[in-house]
């Protein structure tokens, strides 16, 4: 078998497994958000951070603009580069935490990505969200990670392989925003 056909049914493993029940659950838990002005914050780390930044676009430029009911959605990874300059002042385990301590409420919603389910920035932001009350997501590789155990809805690919942990994430978060681009729109 070809790489290319290997990494194809790898991919098709990884969203084979993707529990749509508890996708489901997250849209219920934006809408939510959405009606009641409460704030979502996404994170990721790494390659992860590239889905956090995709939730936000949707959210905003697709499923917001030029409509009465708005998302109050914001990516903390956009703010990294200007934080980690200062590596003394404030260990890059603890950035996403620090933000969340100037702006998350309770009845806030936090999701976190992380392709391992164990990146410290990510955990701690869920942990610390969880603490103050928010509603936390995650969306994680593997098994899920200590961000599985943390998370009050937790959705994992269940597949090692990152490349294809990455594009189920990718898929997970488009899930989302296209179920109010398009679905939600439609009705």
């Amino acid at each position: 078998m070809s790489y290319p056909a290997q990494y194809k049914a790898e991919l098709l493993t990884a969203i084979d497994g993707i529990d749509l029940g508890r996708v489901d659950e997250v849209i219920r838990i934006f809408k939510e958000a959405r009606s009641h002005g409460w704030r979502i914050f996404v994170c990721g780390d790494g390659s992860s951070a590239t889905a956090a930044g995709q939730i936000l676009c949707d959210a905003i430029k697709n499923v917001s603009v030029n409509r009465s009911e708005r998302f109050r959605i914001l990516a903390l990874n956009d703010q990294l580069p200007r934080l980690a300059n200062k590596p003394d002042e404030i260990v890059r385990e603890r950035l996403l935490v620090e933000q969340l301590k100037n702006f998350a409420e309770p009845g806030d919603v936090v999701m976190g990505i992380s392709s391992s389910g164990d990146s410290l920035n990510v955990v701690r932001a869920i942990e610390y969200a969880h603490w103050i009350g928010c509603k936390t997501i995650s969306v994680a590789g593997c098994a899920g990670g200590k961000l599985a155990t943390l998370a009050d809805i937790s959705i994992h690919v269940p597949v090692r392989h990152m490349g294809s942990i990455e594009d189920a994430q990718s898929i997970i978060c488009h899930m989302i925003g296209c179920y109010f681009l398009e679905f939600e729109a439609n009705r």
